[in-house]
């Protein structure tokens, strides 16, 4: 019974912890990652694995690879990370924090279980599990890319709104293909969407930095 208690004291405090970041996290993303930048660590097949740091110009390489290949833009898929970075991107600290959360979000990318289901379909990951992303960030970069592309396939070729194409993006990848097409048709974001489209500005300069050629 002492070791059984030992053991639940020793899960409650991490536990706590992760309460406590998503009660004062939920929503609030700082405007640039905190942590210091480190080198990925690499598989014998070259995909990238989780370290204890995270910072998302490590994954420069993979943001111009999948963006190249999905047809979308390097420097919006790597801003979309830097918004993303709000949060300790660890495999073990996610899973414990989805224990509380069910709908929360996986991987570097923040992407939910029914936008990669929907997005792998037909793709090289087509066989990849929702629950790999925060083991796998190379997955995460390349399933963002796609969700990004197929966003863009459902805008139409103008639109009223004052929004550009990158803006109307970062907003479909926030708050889904549904309320982008609502702000394109000039309906205006709310405060969540709107915080969000801030974010993508401010780490809109560091994000050409890293990306470019």
């Amino acid at each position: 019974m002492a070791d059984s208690r030992r053991h639940w004291r020793w899960l409650a405090v991490p536990t706590f912890a992760l309460v406590i970041w998503g009660v004062a996290h939920e929503g609030h993303a700082p405007r640039h990652p905190t942590t210091p930048h480190t080198e990925p660590s690499a598989t014998p097949g070259g995909t990238s694995q989780p370290s204890s740091a995270y910072d998302p110009a490590d994954y420069a390489p993979q943001v111009r690879k999948y963006a190249a290949r999905a047809g979308v833009e390097p420097r919006l898929l790597m801003a979309i990370l830097y918004c993303e970075a709000y949060k300790p991107h660890d495999p073990e600290l996610e899973r414990t924090w989805q224990r509380y959360k069910p709908d929360a979000a996986f991987g570097i990318a923040n992407m939910h279980r029914a936008a990669f289901d929907e997005t792998r379909k037909g793709r090289d990951f087509a066989d990849r599990r929702w629950d790999e992303l925060p083991d796998d960030r190379d997955l995460a970069v390349e399933a963002a890319a796609w969700y990004l592309h197929d966003l863009a396939r459902q805008l139409p070729p103008k639109w009223p709104a004052s929004h550009s194409r990158q803006d109307l993006l970062a907003l479909g990848y926030n708050a889904g293909a549904g309320n982008m097409l609502a702000f394109a048709r000039g309906v205006p974001p709310g405060g969540q969407a709107r915080s969000y489209l801030d974010r993508l500005h401010e780490n809109w300069a560091a994000a050409g930095r890293v990306t470019a050629p």
